[in-house]
C-alpha cells in the first residue's frame, strides 16, 4: 500500500508501528482503519457545533477554517489548525508550496470569502458558482497537512446553509472520484463549470434528503 502523501519534514514523521500508514499523533493510534473511524466521529462532532450549535451566518475568514480544523483535529495531531509547512503531493499532483501558504489564503478570503459569504442573497446560480470555485481554490491550496477535502466540504456546507439550504449530498462525489478530481484540476486553468455540475448534484441530493424517498 502507498501512502496517502509523499512528503518529508516534522509534518511527514508517521507513528512508531503504523508501518508508514499512520501519522504520528498524540492518541497513539497505528492503525488506519482506527484513525478513520476516529477522524470520522470527531468530524461529526465538529459539524453539530459548527452548524448546529453557533452556526457563523456572517462573513466567514480564514482563521475560521483555521479553527474549525483545531477544534476538529486538535487533540489527534499537534499541528491541527496550523498551516503546513510541508510540501503535498497525491497521484502526482502536487499542491501549493507551503511558502506561499500565506499570500495564496490571503488571497482566497479576498477574492472567496469576502465576497461570497453570508450567501444568503446569492441567486442561485450564483451560489453555485461561489462554491465551486471556494471548493477548488481551497482544496487546490491544501492549507493543512491533513483533513483539507473534508474541511473544505464543511465550508460548502456552511455556504448552502447560509443560503437557506440543507447540507449537500456528496454521494455523487465518491462515487465519481476520478471526475470529482478531474473538476478539481479543471481549476488550475479557471475552468470551474465541472465542479460547478458536481455543487448542483449534491445540493439538489441534499435538499432533497429532507423530504425522504420519493
Amino acid at each position: 500500500m502507498t501512502n496517502r502523501y509523499q512528503t518529508t519534514g516534522a509534518e511527514g514523521e508517521f507513528e512508531p508501528g503504523s508501518n508508514g500508514q499512520v501519522l504520528r499523533n498524540l492518541v497513539g493510534i497505528t492503525s488506519p482503519a482506527d484513525m478513520d473511524e476516529l477522524e470520522l466521529r470527531l468530524l461529526g462532532e465538529l459539524y453539530d457545533e459548527v452548524l448546529l450549535q453557533d452556526f457563523p451566518d456572517r462573513a466567514l475568514t480564514v482563521e475560521d477554517l483555521k479553527r474549525w480544523h483545531h477544534q476538529w483535529l486538535g487533540n489527534v495531531y499537534p499541528w491541527a489548525g496550523q498551516e503546513r509547512s510541508v510540501n503535498l503531493g497525491k497521484g502526482g499532483f502536487q499542491f501549493a508550496t507551503a511558502g506561499l501558504l500565506p499570500g495564496l489564503l490571503g488571497d482566497f478570503e479576498r477574492e472567496c470569502l469576502a465576497r461570497w459569504t453570508p450567501c444568503g442573497q446569492l441567486a442561485p446560480a450564483e451560489l453555485v458558482n461561489a462554491i465551486a470555485v471556494t471548493h477548488v481554490e481551497l482544496v487546490l491550496i491544501h492549507p493543512f497537512r491533513e483533513g483539507n477535502g473534508r474541511l473544505a466540504r464543511l465550508l460548502a456546507d456552511v455556504m448552502v446553509v447560509q443560503a437557506g439550504h440543507e447540507p449537500m449530498d456528496y454521494s455523487s462525489w465518491e462515487q465519481r472520484k476520478p471526475a470529482y478530481i478531474g473538476a478539481i484540476h479543471a481549476g488550475l486553468s479557471g475552468d470551474y463549470n465541472p465542479m460547478g455540475q458536481f455543487v448542483v448534484e449534491a445540493l439538489a441530493a441534499g435538499d432533497a434528503s429532507l423530504s425522504g424517498p420519493a
